[in-house]
């Protein structure tokens, strides 16, 4: 018993551990699971032994996978991504899988080893490449694209290869019949599940939700998941096929977004033992003896494999920019590849040296794939000279339609909320120009006649080409704060006096964001509980007057800008024209504050106020009393319109 206790412990203190350096250099927690178990294994530390128990136990991490994979099913996607997913997809793992098979053979291995061998192969990793194209808002780009389509063919074929690999390890002459039996079974199986599974599951979740208990739901998707597997596992198929039915059939209910929820937990505890056990499988001995087969195979999947993608997706009609992007996205073994390896070295198919050969490879090019993918368009550039000429002409495009275009503002994503944004600012004559990275939308978009254009607004030079230098404002309008701090730095450098609007979730990254140089952060749960509180309010009966001063207050509290504003050609009457409003100067070489202090300025005899500094790239909303002013910073003035005009001459010639 205390020793059982020991070895959890030990295990959920080297996962705590390296899991939080993954984070912090933003690595999946996969590689920092599959590390842990290199580490502590019998193979390398020896802390823990290899046990049935803790394999047992991780395989249910697999059962709840390939839950998550059926869940995530949507035939919808499939049909409207059919000619990438049915078309590339099949032909990448038809094309690998062969590959893989001829090169066993002249290794003098038998065919069924190669065939397995090639599944595993295959396989790339949807956790890395889904969350690297995120972080780069390539998603919807048309690599992405690609790559996701393919992606979505190998989950698919994960589930028959499951079922296949048992059979394959069976003797010559049974071979046939085994997989005659076993095509039976999944016809039957799937007949009677998915015929009569929909007409019990619907109503017992609706039995069950009348409950209003997260327990009793929670409870209901264990036995739902955990039973159907163990029908499959009964009828000689395996759990990991009978989770992924149970997905596909709660997917088809209203209840798949509340079970992905409460599922989560469970399936990541468990698929991070999964992982640790599959690490604590690598033998560094064997390993070493067969380094050059290693390195092979490590070479064949990040460089034969994303070239072999890269073929195909050129031979499918894509440019050659994409399709070396797409083989760079998905030149990396997978998950899956692990649960396919764990399945066919436990069924006595794969020999034990051809196992850790395979296992060391697919891990290292795992550690390998964030830094190619981050590099892909260097890479690109380096071997690609067509996408010089292809971005050169798009950014010839955009600065076409934007060459006449002056005093607007760019809007960065074009999604629900900065159309939402755009009609709003086009409704006062304020000109807009939208940057966005979905071709669909942009296509509709355009076509109505919308000033949008496709295009990475993190990038530099298509920034300029959308009119930087002649912009009143930027604003980004989607929630991702990697791609906003990407184009605040642009902004600082190439026009440190543009105000920029950025929008976020939360108020986590608020400070980072107005650090790296937002005039303003809006956050949208703090906009959301505004709206509550004012709704609750006039429920309560508090007269209208006092709510709208309460809203008042709390934003001028929250957001500087609402204290003052920066003029537009629009602030045409009187009234608007002798209100207070903010106003930015930058500090030109020569100017008269170059080397004085903000007291020496005296800037409240002028009747205006500083708001903030922006000094050395960096915002300052209260800059010391000793702060010496360089040339390049920006002060953010508030001001009637004559103080302000009076405070900017002084600033600048000293009058």
């Amino acid at each position: 018993m205390h020793h059982a206790l020991e070895t959890v412990l030990l295990l959920l203190a080297a996962a705590v551990a390296v899991v939080t350096l993954c984070r912090r250099f933003q690595l999946p927690a996969m590689l920092g699971y599959l590390l842990v178990g290199i580490a502590i294994g019998p193979h390398a530390a020896g802390l823990i032994a290899s046990s049935s128990e803790a394999s047992e136990l991780a395989e249910y991490g697999v059962v709840f996978l390939m839950f998550s994979l059926g869940l995530e099913f949507s035939l919808p996607r499939l049909v409207a991504m059919r000619s990438t997913v049915f078309g590339l997809g099949s032909a990448q793992m038809a094309s690998t899988m062969l590959l893989v098979m001829l090169a066993t053979l002249l290794y003098g291995l038998p065919w069924q080893v190669g065939l397995v061998l090639g599944g595993i192969l295959a396989m790339s990793s949807t956790a890395i490449v889904t969350k690297l194209l995120a972080e780069r808002v390539e998603v919807n780009a048309t690599h992405g694209q690609q790559a996701i389509g393919v992606l979505l063919f190998q989950d698919l074929a994960v589930v028959p290869l499951l079922i296949v690999t048992p059979a394959l390890a069976r003797p010559g002459g049974d071979l046939g019949l085994a997989l005659g039996v076993a095509a039976l079974k999944i016809v039957i199986t799937l007949v009677v599940l998915l015929y009569f599974g929909p007409k019990l599951l619907r109503p017992l979740f609706h039995l069950v939700a009348k409950g209003r208990s997260t327990e009793l739901f929670v409870l209901n998707v264990l036995l739902v998941t955990l039973g159907i597997s163990y029908v499959t596992a009964q009828a000689g198929l395996s759990l990991a096929l009978g989770a992924f039915l149970a997905g596909m059939l709660i997917a088809e209910t209203e209840y798949r977004h509340q079970v992905e929820e409460d599922i989560r937990p469970f399936r990541d505890l468990l698929l991070g033992l999964f992982f640790i056990t599959v690490g604590m499988r690598l033998d560094l001995g064997a390993v070493w003896a067969h380094f050059l087969a290693v390195l092979l195979l490590f070479l064949f999947l990040t460089v034969g494999k994303a070239a072999l993608i890269a073929g195909l997706t050129r031979w499918f009609g894509r440019s050659p920019s994409t399709a070396v992007r797409t083989g760079l996205a998905l030149g990396q073994g997978g998950e899956f590849g692990f649960v396919l390896l764990a399945l066919a070295a436990s069924s006595g198919l794969l020999p034990r040296a051809v196992e850790q050969v395979a296992l060391a490879a697919i891990l290292l090019s795992m550690l390998a794939a964030p830094f190619l993918i981050q590099r892909s368009d260097a890479i690109v550039r380096r071997f690609i000279a067509s996408d010089w000429m292809l971005q050169a002409m798009r950014l010839t495009q955009l600065a076409a339609k934007t060459i006449a275009t002056s005093d607007h503002v760019i809007l960065c994503g074009y999604g629900r909320s900065g159309q939402a944004l755009a009609r709003v600012l086009q409704q006062e004559d304020v000109s807009i120009y939208a940057l966005d990275l979905d071709p669909e939308r942009v296509k509709e978009a355009a076509a109505a006649g919308e000033s949008v254009s496709f295009g990475d607004a993190t990038r530099r030079e298509v920034l300029m080409s959308a009119g930087l230098s002649r912009a009143r404002a930027l604003i980004v309008t989607y929630d991702h704060t990697p791609s906003a701090l990407k184009i605040l730095d642009i902004v600082r450098h190439e026009r440190p006096d543009l105000p920029v609007i950025v929008r976020t979730w939360d108020d986590s990254d608020i400070e980072k964001l107005r650090a790296a140089g937002a005039d303003e952060v809006v956050a949208e749960i703090m906009e959301g509980s505004l709206m509550l509180a004012s709704h609750a309010l006039m429920l309560l009966g508090v007269p209208l007057n006092r709510v709208l001063r309460h809203i008042r207050d709390a934003r001028e509290q929250r957001y500087s800008l609402f204290k003052g504003f920066f003029r537009g050609a629009s602030d045409d009457s009187i009234e608007e024209q002798a209100q207070p409003r903010l106003h930015s100067v930058q500090l030109i070489a020569g100017a008269a504050a170059v080397g004085r202090t903000l007291p020496d300025l005296k800037l409240a005899d002028d009747g205006v106020s500083l708001k903030s500094l922006r000094h050395a790239g960096r915002k300052v909303d209260e800059p010391p009393a000793d702060q010496i002013l360089v040339v390049g910073d920006v002060m953010v003035l508030l001001g009637a319109p004559e103080a302000l005009a009076r405070a900017e001459r002084r600033l600048l010639q000293g009058e």
